[in-house]
């Protein structure tokens, strides 16, 4: 039946029916299987067809009647309307464009970032039952209510009038109060609204920075094991990117560090390793970057979303001398696809930043921006971490009690309030492959090459994040891991 596979998409589970068949319809208008005068079923028979209240129908038929996709002809029907002649183009045949291939193209780049060694994961990860990945998240965990609230405000006419403008390079001053207010104290840092700014996430923010500071002659430093996004865009502004030696305690600050322009810390948990530095190893990093005349680039990527123990300051708030640029995050704590980071760094980068942001995007979107401060200012982002941070404790404590069973030939580090570990296998284990077979039983684990610039060196480790998985499938979960490794270990 025609109107059967036309709605075949239609998920009756899910919320908004009229809204998922107006939009079924008007793509189905627009792409030409829905005719110009077309017939459409009666409401009655297409919440038949569709297993749906004839309500749902008709309201959504009125819909498109009001914005000019239907038209109502009384006792007859609804039918496919069209524009008038005088606004309609003519039907045109396809113009066929001769293809041209990789090569062509190739010869042409400035840049190969296709090529670049990056973490890679399923893109369907959330079809599989045991995500144990990072940087992900679990959408029961979702302030589903209070964000629609925010969303809801944001959408008054007062509040249109102040993100629906162009800023240029600016950003929304709600936001930037907030920051001051409620999010950067929390961490110890005390900021100007001059020197604060939003992005789009912090990868955004690593990747402005960068531009602006890397020459191709600039020493750049990051950790190693480190952040893979990271360094391939230290990559490809300098040849100059080398590896700084981290231990149990992060990064040292050794004469590598110090002969460095530019580094890049993850103090508070190392990634991917996620240790923890201690207060006097940040001392240690902030004296060697003064020594040296090194800008640090601090990630602060999620230090504050699991109250495990006290945290300690970041870099930036013990720092005297100037000498951090601060990158956070609230969509880490939130949703990834929200996309929002900001950086904190003296008035002139912060101005610098600015320019360099305009010639990109101008600014993030200024109506997320706007719910963004509208939730913070509520009093929900402080409620929303206390929830997450409860049950992403218990996942870690049940996985502190589950590892030493299942992996009982592995060892593992990860600091106090951090959402992954950092599992080390026996020489013997190729983690790509122990991932691959992981997979096929329905586990996703991250392997480990990918984090090193010599990809041999941590080819048997892996990281297990927990912030995607659901609670109840953390146990049978790491009961299959462990099968997993001890088949590979028998080969």
């Amino acid at each position: 039946m025609f109107w059967g596979a036309l709605f075949q998409d239609l998920n009756r589970s899910g919320s908004f029916l009229q809204l998922q068949i107006r939009q079924i319809i008007v793509t189905a208008i627009e792409d030409g299987r829905l005719p110009l005068g077309m017939r459409m079923p009666s409401s009655r028979d297409l919440a038949t067809v569709l297993k749906v209240s004839r309500n749902t129908v008709v309201i959504a038929f009125e819909q498109l009647v009001d914005q000019n996709f239907l038209v109502s002809r009384q006792r007859s029907g609804y039918f496919v309307a069209g524009l008038p002649k005088k606004f309609a183009s003519p039907a045109r045949r396809p113009v066929e464009i001769a293809s041209r291939g990789d090569a062509h193209w190739n010869s042409r780049f400035a840049l190969r970032p296709s090529a670049h060694r990056n973490i890679v994961k399923p893109l369907d990860w959330q079809a599989h039952p045991y995500p144990f990945i990072f940087g992900q998240f679990d959408p029961s965990l979702f302030p589903t209510n209070d964000w629609r609230e925010s969303a809801r405000a944001a959408l008054s006419v007062s509040e249109i009038n102040n993100w629906a403008r162009d800023l240029i390079d600016g950003d929304d001053p709600a936001l930037i109060e907030q920051l001051q207010l409620q999010v950067l104290p929390r961490r110890g840092i005390h900021a100007r609204s001059d020197e604060i700014m939003i992005t789009m996430g912090a990868q955004h923010a690593l990747y402005l920075i960068a531009s602006l500071f890397i020459k191709p002659q600039t020493r750049v430093g990051i950790e190693e094991p480190g952040y893979p996004d990271a360094r391939n865009i230290f990559r490809m502004l300098t040849p100059n990117v080398v590896p700084l030696r981290s231990d149990a305690d992060g990064l040292v600050p050794d004469e590598s560090f110090e002969s460095c322009s530019l580094a890049y810390v993850t103090a508070s948990h190392q990634c991917p390793t996620a240790v923890v530095m201690p207060l006097a190893r940040r001392l240690e990093v902030l004296k060697a970057a003064q020594a040296g005349d090194v800008v640090v680039i601090e990630d602060d990527y999620e230090g504050e979303l699991m109250p495990e123990a006290a945290t300690l300051p970041p870099l930036m708030s013990l720092d005297r001398n100037a000498n951090v640029l601060y990158v956070g995050s609230l969509s880490k704590a939130l949703a990834p696809g929200l996309r929002l980071g900001y950086v904190v760094a003296p008035a002139p980068v912060i101005r610098e930043l600015r320019a360099l942001r305009r010639l990109m995007l101008r600014h993030p979107p200024l109506n997320n921006q706007r719910v963004a401060a509208l939730f913070i200012g509520l009093g929900h982002y402080r409620s929303h971490l206390q929830q997450v941070g409860r049950v992403l404790l218990e996942r870690a404590r049940i996985l502190d009690r589950l590892l030493p069973l299942h992996l009982p030939d592995c060892t593992w580090s990860r600091g106090a309030g951090s959402t992954n570990y950092w599992i080390t296998c026996p020489p013997d284990i190729d983690a790509t492959a122990l991932a691959q077979a992981a997979l096929e039983e329905g586990v996703v684990i991250e392997p480990g090459d990918v984090f090193s610039m010599d990809e041999n060196a941590s080819r048997h480790c892996f990281r297990l994040g927990f912030s995607s998985i659901r609670t109840d499938r953390i146990e049978v979960g790491i009961e299959r891991l462990g099968q997993v490794l001890a088949r590979q270990r028998r080969r």
